[in-house]
This record gives C-alpha cells, structure tokens and sequence, in this order.
C-alpha cells in the first residue's frame, strides 16, 4: 500500500472558489488577476456563451411549443415556474428540475435555483443599485441583528470597481439613500414614465422617480469591448442568454476575463459534499467533491477558500462540513450558521391605466431592458414615520397595451385586422420591494433522513414573514396608490399577493457577517472567525436585507475579499 502524492499535487491549487455564479465568477477573476492558480467548481453543466444560447434568436414561431412550457417540464418544475424565465420555453433549461433537487418546506419558500456554469447570473434581473451609509448603519441604531463590521465608506471604492468593470447603464440623480455611482449613459424613460417622474417631483420633498441602474452595456467602453461585449440591442430578452455580452454574466465578462490569465482551472459536474477541516494544522485544507455523473468522490487542496454557491448551498456546504472542531458545522461556534434567513418582500401590486389621452401620439422605440424606480423614502436616519421599521422601493413600468389586448366585438375581417395595428391604452405598474428584517427562527437545517440522489443530506427551511413584513406592505399599497392617483393613472388592480418567501430570488443572511464571533460567523471581510482560509461572499454574508437589489453588494463583497484575502497570504498569515 502506498500514498499516490502526485495524485495529491496534481489536485493542488493556490485558491478554490465553489460556484461559478454572479460572486463566484467574481472570486474567479479577483484570484486569477491576482496570480493564484483557482480551481472553480461548479456543480452543474458547462454553459459556453454563445453557443449554449439555444433560444437567444428564437423567435415565438420558432419554438416547438410557442414560447410555452410542454406540460411534461411544467410538471416537474412546480416552483421554479412560478418565476417568469423559469415559465417559458425560451429559458426553462437554466433552472433546475424540482423533482430532481428536492427540499422540505417546513414553511412555505419558493427556492429558485439555476445550476449550471454562470449560475443565475446568467437569467438575473441586472438591477444594481448600492446601499447606502443608513443600510449598514441600521442595525446597530435600531438593536436588530448584529452590527455590520463594515460601512459604506468600506465599501464605496469596491462598488465603483465592480461598477466599472460590469458596465451599469444609469443617470446621475444625486439622491443620498441611493448613492451614484460609475455609469454608462442611462437608458430613457417614456412619455409617461416622465410625466410620473414630474409628478412625484410636484407632490413630494422626500420622493423620487428615475430609470433603473442595470448592468446593460448602453455604450461599452474599452474594458467590456476587450473581452468580446458590446452595445446592447434592447430586445430584452436577457434570460436566454445574451450573445452579444450586453449585460453582465459570468460568461460574458469574469469568466473570460479568468481565462485570460492562464491561471484558471473550471470543473463543471462538481458537487461540493463539505470542506476538509485539519484539526493538526487549525485550518481548512481542502474540499471532498462528488461527481455529479459517476458519484466518485476526489479531494481538492488550496490554501484558501472562497464558498460562494449561492445562499443556502453554501450554507448547507458549511452544515455539512463537521469536524472534531467543529462538530456543528464549519465556523458555527456562535450558532448562528443556518439561522436569519432573509428575501425581499416583493408581495406588493399595483397597477392602472392612464387616463388622459395627450400621449395618444407617443411610443417608444426596442424592449428596453431596463425599468424605472422609486428609492426608498420611509424611515429614513433618525425620521422614525411608520409602525414598522425600514422600507421598501418600487419597480416601476409603463407602456402601451398591444394587439394582445383583444378586439373587443370584432371577430374577422378588415375591421379586425385593422384594430390589431392600432396601439392600446398607456399602462402603468409598480411592485414594492421591501426590505425583510432578520429573525433567528427563519433558518434552514440538514435532513439527514432525507438524502438527494448524490447523497447528500436535503435542506428543510423554515421562514415566514413578520408583523413588520406585513405592515410595510399595507403602506407600500397605500402609497402607491396615491401616487399614481395624482399622476392621472386610474388604479385597476392594487393588493397584497400573499407570495411566499423565495420569489424575490434575494436568499440572504444564514452565514452573517458581524463584529462579535459570539454572534456572527464571518468577519468584516467575509472571512470566516474561527477559520481564516475560507471566506464567504454571496448572499449568506448579509447582516440585513435593505430594500435594494443585492447582487451589486455581493460582487463589491467579493472583490474586497478576495484583495484582502491575497493579501494575507503574502503576509503568510494564511
């Protein structure tokens, strides 16, 4: 018997990063940059862009089915359906098959996955907005949660380097709670949006309306042509896939960017089971992981760590990382590993019709792939207005109603065929995003009664929303409504959709960030308290929620620890 070293030295790297996602892609290309040989494992498929677009230049007629789910998939992807890629044709390969990655609701929560090189990154919404210095803030004046052990002056120059470098199509608007940032020319509201925009700007000190910041290339610069991207087309039809590089993805943009250093090693079909925690040496040495095809189990060596398989795989990866040090799960001293689960709070609805007709004349040029916004305005500093605490924002929307609309009593002939070129009524829509506060009973465990077909233990999760949850959504409604009332927009539908948690695709907090390792998991630099080489920088970092979308967060998160984390191990120090 003897011990296969070269064995154990071909499998050897400087860094190791789990997930090739939105924030993995990002370690991918931070750790390459840098000049450590990066092994990324990736649990799904290899996607190559462009040509693993199947649909990207599909049109309806095109399809086998027209854009509609075949009954055979819409029964085996009950939760993933009900998010709008997921429903269709065009993009349905992207998300996972529920009865093939099965978990247990112990509350009801919608977990939306995409498992395949690129993740979500390749289907997400690219709205990319930063927090602001109250978002880091609130916590510790508030008492809730821990305290984050960074503020935004941390986090401003990551921001603006991720910005640069992903390409964010957005205005200058000079609000505080939504802090500007580098920007590529906006996209531009329609005739109706503006006359929103001047409403809102009459009636109210505190509001604001104005185009969405999305990581669409509206004019790429030399650093996005570089790697191949260029301008988008607006046919928004983003969640196929995009062959021309216009938005960011990890294909499009980190993923090359690694490949370019030679220093990068990507292993789809590589099923993280746990990481290999050497009680001797006081740190993680490694990972064990599980073909996804032949269930072979091989090991994998690098002096640091970057876990970021998204929320709650990361967290079950750690769960599942059990050692004599850490007999609850890798880094869990304080417990809270698992605990605080959190998504936004997008149970809002409200929509109308226009009812003047002074923009009968007006319409717009392409699908713009960007929307319209309204910041957060309620409890803001100190200005304590609500029975709740924090707030929410809008997603916002307007445009012409098309020939789908119908033909009221016209059935056939000229008549009919003359109405179907005719444009409807202007349109207007806003969907309140709410910020969900974190609760030790929303968590997620390990089932080990219940294993998946690798093997591995399935997750239970367990979260529902709150009294405060609740309120802020009877005022997002009321609010709402009152705008569009002073805006001329006839209110048809306004409610409380009731939506579990999961919907929003915003999974946060299960492997917080915090000062106190008594509390806390990670530190101020995503980098695990009680086990310096591993380091977490997606969702499960998040002390709180804030209202905005977080990805931006995640990727400037990233980077910072990825800098830092570089730059202790030339300290030795790791």
């Amino acid at each position: 018997m003897y011990l296969n070293l070269d064995a154990q030295k071909n499998n050897t790297y400087d860094a190791i990063v789990i997930g090739s996602g939105i924030s993995g892609g990002w370690a991918a290309k931070e750790l390459t940059e840098k000049g450590l040989r990066t092994l990324v494992l990736e649990r799904g498929r290899d996607v190559k862009h462009v040509t693993d677009y199947p649909t990207t230049m599909s049109a309806p007629w095109e399809m086998a089915h027209r854009g509609r789910l075949p009954l055979e998939i819409a029964e085996r992807v009950p939760i993933q359906r009900k998010t709008g890629p997921a429903a269709n044709e065009y993009s349905n390969h992207f998300f996972v098959k529920d009865d093939e990655h099965p978990y247990t609701q112990v509350k009801p929560f919608d977990w939306t996955r995409g498992y395949q090189v690129g993740g979500k990154s390749l289907m997400w919404a690219r709205w990319v907005q930063r927090w602001n210095e109250d978002n880091f803030e609130e916590n510790a004046r508030e008492g809730i949660g821990v305290d984050w052990p960074i503020r935004y002056k941390d986090m401003a120059p990551w921001y603006s380097y991720v910005e640069k470098f992903i390409g964010v199509a957005g205005n200058k608007d000079g609000i505080k709670t939504l802090p500007d940032g580098e920007f590529l020319p906006p996209f531009e509201l329609n005739c109706l949006e503006k006359h929103f925009q001047k409403t809102v700007a009459k009636y109210y000190n505190d509001r604001h309306f104005i185009i969405s910041r999305t990581a669409n290339l509206s004019k790429p610069s030399a650093i996005h042509t570089a790697l191949g991207r260029s301008a988008c087309q607006s046919r928004n039809w983003c969640s196929r896939g995009c062959p021309f590089g216009a938005y960011f993805s990890t294909q499009s943009s980190t993923l090359p960017a690694a490949v370019k250093t030679g220093k990068l090693t990507l292993l789809p079909f590589s099923i993280v089971h746990s990481i290999i925690y050497d009680d001797k040496k006081g740190k993680a040495t490694g990972v064990r992981v599980i073909d996804a095809n032949t269930l072979a189990m091989t090991e994998y060596y690098a002096r640091i760590i970057f876990v970021n398989a998204g929320t709650l795989n990361s967290t079950a990866i750690m769960m599942n990382s059990v050692s004599h040090r850490f007999p609850n799960g890798l880094g869990n001293d304080s417990g809270a590993l698992g605990h605080y689960l959190m998504d936004h709070n997008y149970r809002i609805r409200v929509s109308g019709v226009y009812e003047g007709r002074d923009f009968d004349d007006h319409y717009y040029f392409g699908r713009r792939p960007a929307g319209s916004y309204v910041p957060r305005f309620r409890n803001l500093g100190n200005d304590r207005q609500k029975d709740f605490v924090r707030g929410y924002a809008y997603a916002c929307g307007a445009g012409r109603q098309g020939w789908e609309r119908g033909s009221g009593n016209l059935e056939f002939g000229s008549e009919f065929k003359e109405s179907m070129t005719r444009p409807g009524r202007w349109t207007f829509s806003m969907t309140g995003m709410g910020e969900m506060l974190p609760h030790i009973d929303n968590k997620i465990e390990l089932d080990h009664d219940k294993k998946d077909k690798w093997g591995l233990p399935t997750l239970k999760i367990d979260c529902r929303w709150n009294e405060n949850e609740d309120k802020m959504v009877l005022d997002a409604i009321e609010q709402a409504q009152e705008m569009m009332h002073r805006a001329g927009i006839k209110v048809t539908a306004a409610f409380d959709n009731h939506q579990a948690p999961g919907l929003a695709i915003h999974e946060m907090g299960t492997a917080r960030m915090g000062r106190d390792p008594k509390t806390s998991v990670l530190n101020g630099f995503n980098q695990v308290h009680a086990c310096k080489n591993v380091f977490v920088s997606d969702g499960a970092c998040m002390a709180s929620s804030a209202c905005q979308n977080p990805s931006l967060t995640y990727m400037a998160l990233t980077a910072r620890a990825a800098d830092y984390a570089v730059k202790e191990m030339k300290k030795q120090n790791l």
